[in-house]
């Protein structure tokens, strides 16, 4: 099946190149990047050497309509004109934040301009999310530091161990969540040896698209504190999550829901007593690890998440995705094994 990816050219593109050359039911159709068009693919992602005679083309509807899928992973903003242009029986998959959102308030809020509409939103594992995927020609990816957040909360929301009211995130990223484009603060000599917090007290564009999918779990509104954080590391993701515990909750509750969400998912996986998540890892997988403590004394549940934000986070949940929608196996293409050290 011949997939088309427009933003070829950035870091999640590059993934998505990766993973589908590498996988046994997709070919990799058009690889389209605005300013790298004519370039060898090679030249920009050198990790994918047997690309070098495949060359970059112009980011036109023309030119990725006669796939049998598309990928955009496209800059905030972007895909929705785009997307507009291409048939309506082409499946897209949008790796970007055009339709994730259901309140057009909160698009206008955290990324300007006109709300382009609501896509399924493609992260499987929450409850109903497959089926809707299976069914859709049109799919939201989810962000990165969403995914890690909404997995980690979700189930215990759903329980009734938690409550919505009380809710408080850190989450460490590594540099390539920021995208390519040349920022003095991403330099090397910037990042290495330190780490900062950015768009502090509800400023990252993550924030309404957690919230919604945690007013989901819980069926009201939900208080949230999200602080992101950046990591010296190209990539993954450690997010913190914390939550105020329902009244005679006890840890092994937790961990029991936890347990009953996940036990037959491949991608999300609760580690053994005693071990928690590193970003080291779930480096290169498609895979989420989970730890969770019930802090006592203090009346909280924490729940630690870490994954991969370029696969799990982005291109490996597109790929996940477009296996749903194609009617392919969902694990093909995909390893929850990660690379390390």
């Amino acid at each position: 099946m011949k997939v088309a990816v427009a933003g070829a050219s950035g870091y999640a593109g590059g993934e998505l190149l990766r993973l589908v050359d590498a996988h046994p039911e997709l070919e990799l159709w058009r690889a389209a990047a605005g300013a790298a068009a004519g370039l060898p693919v090679a030249d920009l992602h050198p990790q994918l050497p047997h690309l070098a005679s495949t060359t970059f083309v112009e980011t036109r509807a023309a030119t990725l309509a006669d796939a049998d899928l598309v990928a955009l992973a496209l800059p905030h903003g972007e895909s929705a004109a785009l997307a507009a242009q291409l048939p309506t029986t082409v499946p897209i998959i949008d790796l970007g934040a055009d339709f994730r959102l259901d309140e057009a308030a909160d698009w206008e809020h955290y990324y300007g301009g006109t709300h382009a509409g609501t896509w399924t939103y493609g992260l499987p594992e929450l409850p109903g999310a497959r089926d809707r995927v299976c069914a859709s020609t049109r799919v939201a990816n989810p962000g990165c530091y969403v995914t890690a957040v909404t997995l980690a909360l979700a189930p215990l929301l759903l329980a009734g161990l938690v409550s919505g009211d009380d809710i408080v995130v850190v989450a460490a990223s590594g540099t390539s969540g920021a995208g390519r484009a040349l920022k003095p603060a991403l330099m090397a000599s910037e990042v290495m040896g330190s780490m900062s917090a950015y768009k502090v007290g509800g400023g990252h564009q993550h924030t309404p698209e957690i919230a919604q999918n945690l007013r989901s779990a819980t069926g009201s509104g939900v208080s949230l504190s999200f602080t992101p954080t950046l990591a010296p590391m190209s990539r993954g993701i450690l997010a913190t999550c914390s939550a105020r515990a329902v009244s005679g909750v006890e840890e092994a509750d937790v961990l029991d829901a936890l347990d009953a969400a996940y036990a037959d998912e491949p991608f999300v996986h609760l580690l053994p007593p005693g071990r928690w998540p590193q970003t080291g890892a779930t480096s290169g997988s498609n895979s989420v690890h989970l730890q969770a403590a019930l802090d006592a004394r203090a009346g909280r549940v924490t729940v630690v998440a870490a994954e991969d934000n370029l696969v799990k986070g982005a291109a490996g949940q597109a790929v996940q995705n477009a296996n749903l929608m194609l009617g392919l196996p969902e694990t093909m293409g995909l390893s929850a094994v990660g690379v390390a050290p």
